[in-house]
C-alpha cells in the first residue's frame, strides 16, 4: 500500500493540467521573444550586405597601395600598412593640408546648416501650432523641398545660380539693386553661400516635420495655465516648449549633423566633380582623392578617418545628452 502511493501520486501530478502548462508557457515565451528577432533577420542580412561588407572592404583597402594599376584585382595590391593614414594626417604635406582645409570647411558648413535648419524648422513648427485658414496647405508647401528628389531640386538651383540668366542675380542685381554687378555663385567664395543656401532650403522641412510632431505631445493645458499666470509667448517658449522638446531636439540635431557632414549629392550635383576651394566638402574631397587621382588606398584611409571622427563625435554627444537627461530627471 505504501509502495504504490508515491507512484499513484506521480501519475496524478503528470496528468494534472498545471504540469503540462509549465512547458507550454516556456515554449510560448520563447516564441514571443524569438519572433521579433526572426522578423528582423532579413533586415539585418541586408544591412550586412549593403553597409557592413563594403565598410570592411574599404577598411582593408585603406591598408593597401591601391592605384589604377590594381583595379582589376585589388586583392593583389601591395600592403602599405599605415602609410596611407600617415600621408592623410601629415598636415605639412599637400595631401594632408588639403584634407585639413576640406575638414574645416565641412565643420563650418555643418554648424551653420544644422543651426539654420533647426532654427527655421522650429520657428515654422511653433507658428503652425495656431489654427488659421489655409494651415494645411501651408504645411504641405513647407514639405515640398524635403519631398522633392535631391537631383531635381539641386539642378533647379544650378539654373537659378547661373551668372548671366539666373533668377538669383536677376532678383538681387536687376530688380533690387543689392549688388554692383551679377555675382558668380558656383565658383569662388560665393560657392560656400550657394551650397549653404541649398542645404538649408533642402533640410529645414525635415526639422519642421520632426519638431511639429514633438509639439503634438505637449499638453495644451500647460500653455493655458501659463497664460493665466501672465506668461507671454516668449516665456512660454522658454519655459514650456523648448524644455519639452529637448528629447526630440537631441535626436534631431544628431541626425541633421550626420546627414549634413556626409552630404555628397548636394555639392556633387551643384558643382560637379571638382568643387571650388571654398565649398570643398570632405565627401567630395574623398571622392576626388579616390576616383579622380585614382589613389583608392589614400581615399579609403580618408574615409576610415571620417568614420572614426563621426563615431567619436556621436559617442561624446550621446554621452553628454544622456548625462544631461539624468541630471534633469
Amino acid at each position: 500500500m505504501t509502495a504504490t502511493a508515491p507512484a499513484a501520486e506521480a501519475t496524478v501530478r503528470k496528468s494534472s493540467p498545471g504540469a503540462a502548462r509549465g512547458p507550454r508557457r516556456r515554449t510560448g515565451r520563447i516564441r514571443r521573444i524569438g519572433l521579433p528577432y526572426l522578423l528582423l533577420l532579413p533586415a539585418l542580412l541586408l544591412e550586412l550586405l549593403v553597409h557592413l561588407v563594403p565598410m570592411v572592404i574599404g577598411i582593408v583597402m585603406s591598408f593597401k597601395e591601391l592605384t589604377q594599376f590594381y583595379i582589376r584585382d585589388w586583392g593583389t595590391a601591395p600592403w602599405a600598412g599605415f602609410d596611407n593614414y600617415s600621408v592623410s594626417v601629415d598636415f605639412d604635406a599637400p595631401v594632408g593640408k588639403a584634407l585639413l582645409h576640406s575638414f574645416l570647411v565641412t565643420v563650418a558648413f555643418t554648424v551653420l546648416s544644422v543651426s539654420l535648419c533647426w532654427l527655421i524648422g522650429t520657428a515654422a513648427a511653433v507658428f503652425m501650432q495656431d489654427t488659421f485658414r489655409g494651415r494645411g496647405l501651408l504645411r504641405a508647401l513647407f514639405l515640398v523641398p524635403y519631398a522633392l528628389p535631391v537631383y531635381a531640386a539641386v539642378i533647379t538651383w544650378v539654373f537659378m545660380f547661373q551668372h548671366d540668366n539666373g533668377l538669383v542675380n536677376h532678383v538681387l542685381h536687376d530688380q533690387l539693386g543689392l549688388t554692383d554687378k551679377p555675382s558668380f555663385w558656383l565658383i569662388g567664395d560665393n560657392s560656400f553661400i550657394a551650397l549653404l543656401t541649398v542645404s538649408v532650403w533642402k533640410g529645414w522641412p525635415f526639422a519642421f516635420l520632426i519638431v511639429m510632431a514633438g509639439l503634438q505631445n505637449i499638453p495644451r493645458e500647460l500653455y493655458e495655465a501659463a497664460a493665466l499666470d501672465g506668461a507671454g509667448m516668449v516665456q512660454q517658449l522658454r519655459r514650456i516648449t523648448l524644455p519639452s522638446l529637448r528629447p526630440v531636439n537631441q535626436v534631431l540635431v544628431l541626425v541633421l549633423f550626420l546627414w549634413t557632414f556626409n552630404d555628397f549629392n548636394t555639392p556633387y550635383v551643384l558643382f560637379g566633380k571638382s568643387a571650388p576651394e571654398a565649398a570643398d566638402l570632405i565627401s567630395v574631397h574623398i571622392y576626388q582623392a579616390s576616383f579622380v587621382t585614382w589613389n583608392f588606398g589614400t581615399g579609403s584611409a580618408m574615409s576610415v578617418l571620417l568614420l572614426l571622427f563621426l563615431l567619436v563625435v556621436t559617442g561624446v554627444y550621446l554621452t553628454l545628452t544622456s548625462r544631461g537627461r539624468r541630471t534633469a530627471q
